[in-house]
This record gives structure tokens, C-alpha cells and sequence, in this order.
């Protein structure tokens, strides 16, 4: 049975797994310096948040190592600091994406279908694992650990896959940035 604190949220989670994609669709494709705007292109970003998904692996792994080993405390805090992560690589992509010109990738034959895939499946993962995550965060919040423990055995494996799919992706579209 769901509790007061639980019901509080579930509304908001439906709202923000609709609402950050779509934001997130619309933004990408708002170039500022195509509608005139005065603003530099952010190319410093995609190294760094290529680099955030790489450390929120990190802390994804770490944090389920640190509840195998009964530190609950040490695993909420690594937890909230991947979703910190998480935000922040979202707000420096959508960044990037609205000051810079999209870099196509230049590989061909299997590598390309590689890419894309990866790619396709890196994306779609990601809108999944909006309402995964913020779930999965509300159960532990709620000290519904029984419930919390189930859906991340399904979030933990997803968000893995985004993380490391994204870090990826930046390594196999890096040498078609334009310098």
C-alpha cells in the first residue's frame, strides 16, 4: 500500500518523466546562434559530461557495493550524488546542444551501425530510466526498502547501460567534433 508520501510524488514523477524529455527534444533543437543570439559555442562540454556519465558508473557500482556491505547511509549518499550527476550532465548537454551545431558521425560499414545503435538504444534508455530512477529514489524516501529493493534491481542495470553508453558514444563521435 502506497503511503501519503509516496502518493505526493507519484503525480510529479509522471510529470517530470513526460515533461524532461520532451523539454530535452525541444531544446536540442534550438540553436541560440542560428536565432542570432551573441553566445559561443560550449565545444569544452562534451569531454566533461562524457566524463560525469563515466563517474556516475562509477558511483552507481560503488553505491550497490556499499548496501551489499550494510552501509545504507554511504549508498544514499552515493545514490543522490549519481542523480546530481545525472542532472548536471543533462544540463550540459542540453548546453551544448543549444550553442553548437550537431556533429554528424563520420564512420562507415559496421561501424556506423554500431554507433547508431548504441546510440538508439543509449537515448531510449534514457527516457526509461527517468521514471525508474525517481521511483526507485521515492520507495527508499518512503522506507518501502522491500519495494525499493525490486525496482532497483531493474533501475540499477538500465541506468548502468545510459552511463556507460554515454561515455561510448562520446568516444566513438569525438574525432568528428569540429576543432
Amino acid at each position: 500500500m502506497e503511503t501519503n508520501k509516496e502518493t505526493k510524488f507519484n503525480k510529479l514523477i509522471v510529470v517530470l518523466s513526460i515533461a524532461i524529455p520532451l523539454v530535452v527534444a525541444l531544446l536540442f533543437g534550438v540553436n541560440l546562434r542560428r536565432l542570432g543570439f551573441d553566445v559561443q559555442p560550449l565545444c569544452v562540454l562534451p569531454p566533461i559530461y562524457a566524463s560525469i556519465n563515466g563517474a556516475t558508473a562509477f558511483l552507481l557500482v560503488a553505491a550497490v557495493v556499499a548496501i551489499k556491505n550494510g552501509n545504507r547511509k554511504l549508498h544514499e549518499n552515493l545514490m543522490k550524488l549519481a542523480i546530481a550527476c545525472s542532472v548536471s550532465f543533462l544540463a550540459m548537454y542540453v548546453a551544448y546542444h543549444m550553442t553548437s551545431d550537431s556533429t554528424k558521425f563520420g564512420g562507415e560499414g559496421v561501424i556506423k551501425y554500431l554507433y547508431y545503435f548504441i546510440l538508439i538504444t543509449h537515448i531510449l534508455c534514457s527516457i526509461i530510466i527517468i521514471p525508474l530512477v525517481l521511483t526507485t529514489y521515492v520507495k527508499a524516501w518512503a522506507e518501502k526498502f522491500d519495494k525499493h529493493k525490486k525496482l532497483a534491481k531493474i533501475t540499477f542495470p538500465i541506468w548502468l547501460y545510459v552511463a556507460i553508453t554515454g561515455v561510448v558514444v562520446y568516444i566513438m563521435i569525438s574525432p568528428y567534433y569540429a576543432h
